[in-house]
């Protein structure tokens, strides 16, 4: 994931959670966002 710019990090953060994906993908992905001291903003799950 290295490779992978902050940017595209945080997009598919964005998507993962919008798409309801894989819980473990997600922690994942913010684990990574975590290491790379990005913060996420409040992603809304709308109903």
């Amino acid at each position: 994931m290295n490779k992978l710019p902050d940017e595209l990090l945080l997009e598919a953060y964005y998507t993962a959670v919008e798409q309801k994906l894989d819980p473990a993908f997600i922690r994942m992905l913010a684990a990574e966002l975590s290491r790379r001291k990005l913060k996420p903003v409040s992603v809304r799950m709308g109903a």
